[in-house]
């Protein structure tokens, strides 16, 4: 008896395992890529951008890792995603969306919902993402954004450019590194809104409408390396409010970009390079680069994202002689695209700059190689027309000499 039962016991174990691999190998055979998206191998990336969509396609695997809904017509997403529990990058840039959506998924490392139609960012859309580490609202109707105290606190990267702010948010993840609030209509600095920030390492305020901070308004900002101030309307004229400003430029060890009341593009004491002359710091383009960090996470690729500006940063003297065809072509370069790095580059004769997770020295040549040729390009047009200018008032002025003489010709 005791045989037999255990004979029974191994066929009940055996025909068990052998249902359960079935199992296994039927889910796995039954999971597919949505018809209208593309996927990975892995089925765990997958991009649905530009495909038009109102929703969200059926047959989404709920183990994905990486989500690409960019540039479609979504306009609600509240509670759609909250079952993707393993949802790490999600882009849903340029759609329609008028408020940020509810329930995300809470292990997402990078969210993009730029180009969209938000006009506030409320304290609970954010409290429960305790793991994002870059948040993209650039190219929103932002005007108020309210964060809780101690939210987000792995936050590295925080894009709010290109909204329409009129002062500094208060109360900003306390471990963020880059805050980008160019393209707005900031005029005023609260006190106290940039104090708690000791890891802010760049700091992005041109293209914005300042006239003048209040005193002390960036003594707190320890870890400062890179501030971006051009492109504003300070009131140089105003010695009594805008000293302490240019006292500060003077006296920090952080990179100024864009000096106030200055012809000088790099504020603080100019210094020598290797090659023997001295510096001056320029944009070429004006991208900005944050990168997860490979080693940490390897499961996951590097995420980028890219944001070109659509002006200048600065009002350098290369920009003044461009001619109209430089610039032109590199409107139509600079556009507004996904998954490619952006940085605060710019080209010194000491090389690039690398700090943290922020690098210069992989796009540095590409995009001043792009820039120098758009102004050969830009130089060999102007010759070229400057050439067919000449030869046709050659031709005129020679046609017109020949008239004469026939006339003189003709009279005598």
């Amino acid at each position: 008896m005791t045989s037999k039962r255990n004979t029974v016991t191994m066929l009940w174990s055996a025909l068990l395992s052998h249902l359960l691999i079935l199992l296994f190998t039927c889910a796995y055979v039954q999971a597919e890529c949505p018809a209208i998206c593309s996927c990975s191998e892995s089925l765990r990336t997958v991009d649905c951008s530009w495909r038009g969509l109102r929703n969200l396609p059926v047959g989404l695997e709920h183990n994905i890792q990486s989500l690409n809904m960019s540039h479609n017509r979504l306009s609600d997403l509240d509670h759609h995603l909250s079952s993707f529990t393993h949802l790490r990058i999600l882009d849903i840039s340029y759609n329609r969306l008028l408020h940020f959506p509810a329930s995300l998924p809470r292990a997402l490392w990078e969210l993009d919902i730029s180009g969209n139609r938000l006009h506030v960012l409320n304290k609970d859309d954010t409290a429960y993402q305790w793991n994002l580490r870059v948040l993209d609202l650039s190219v929103n109707k932002l005007e108020r954004v309210v964060f809780i105290n101690n939210t987000l606190p792995n936050l590295k990267s925080l894009n709010l450019s290109h909204n329409k702010f009129w002062t500094v948010p208060t109360n900003m993840p306390q471990n963020v590194e880059t805050v980008d609030l160019s393209h707005n209509t900031l005029v005023q600095i609260l006190p106290g809104s940039l104090n708690r920030l000791p890891k802010l390492s760049r700091l992005y305020l041109h293209a914005n409408r300042f006239a003048a901070v209040h005193d002390g308004a960036f003594q707190h900002l320890q870890g400062l390396e890179l501030i971006a101030l051009g492109d504003n309307p300070w009131a140089c004229e105003d010695a009594a409010n805008i000293s302490h400003l240019l006292l500060w430029t003077k006296r920090t060890s952080a990179r100024v970009l864009g000096c106030p009341c200055h012809t000088w593009h790099t504020c603080g004491e100019a210094h020598l390079s290797r090659t023997g002359s001295w510096h001056s710091g320029t944009y070429t383009l004006s991208p900005y680069v944050f990168r997860i960090n490979e080693r940490s996470h390897p499961s996951i690729q590097a995420v980028t994202t890219q944001f070109w500006s659509e002006t200048s940063l600065l009002n350098t003297k290369d920009d003044q002689t461009a001619t109209g065809s430089a610039k032109e072509s590199f409107k139509k370069d600079a556009m507004f695209t996904s998954r490619v790095p952006y940085s605060d580059t710019y080209t010194t004769t000491d090389g690039p700059v690398t700090t943290g997770h922020f690098t210069t020295s992989d796009i540095m040549s590409s995009t001043t190689r792009r820039t120098t040729t758009l102004r050969t390009r830009s130089v060999k047009r102007a010759k070229q027309n400057f050439g067919r200018n000449k030869s046709k008032g050659c031709s005129r002025s020679l046609s017109t000499s020949v008239y004469c003489l026939l006339l003189l010709t003709a009279m005598t």
